[in-house]
């Protein structure tokens, strides 16, 4: 990740959606080490490659004999976007799905209301999640259907990502 992603902005969310992921790898009994490797390296190619995003990062998981479940997920995460309409199909890549977009709500609100994530109010940041003037940019049909992949609500994803994310800074 040094080596590919130099924005701060986009070191944090990384890290940021590892730690979620790492977080849902529990729940859903996965390999933690993948599930937070996957999150840290979702975006790899965003900065330098934003208008194939990830069409590099997938070429070099491959080249790299990343695992399958990674490709995929990371594939899947960018459903709608530079024309990839890959689904997921896995646990990892519905997680990674569901949590990309709604760390960023996360992370807007925050800037806003200076208080740690694990002491978010959830029915604040739904609230964030429908006001779509706010956080303009955040896809939140991708938090819906991730959500409905892994076969949680969008209440307990939102729950689960305060949670996951209680001491996280």
């Amino acid at each position: 990740m040094e080596q590919h992603v130099a924005d701060a902005y986009q070191r944090y969310h990384a890290r940021m959606v590892a730690t979620a992921l790492e977080g849902y790898a529990a729940l859903f009994a996965g390999d933690p080490h993948l599930w937070f490797i996957t999150g840290l390296l979702h975006d790899l190619d965003f900065e330098k490659h934003p208008a194939t995003h990830p069409g590099e990062s997938l070429r070099w998981f491959k080249e790299w004999n990343y695992p399958d479940d990674l490709i995929h997920a990371v594939e899947a995460h960018a459903l709608g976007y530079n024309g990839y309409s890959t689904l997921p199909r896995t646990k990892l890549a519905a997680a990674l799905l569901a949590t990309d977009e709604l760390c960023g709500i996360f992370y807007a609100y925050r800037k806003m209301n200076p208080v740690r994530y694990g002491e978010m109010k959830a029915g604040s940041i739904r609230k964030k999640i429908k006001d779509t003037a706010f956080a303009a940019k955040v896809d939140r049909a991708t938090i819906y259907t991730g959500c409905e992949h892994l076969g949680v609500t969008v209440d307990d994803h939102v729950a689960n990502v305060i949670t996951f994310l209680g001491n996280f800074e």
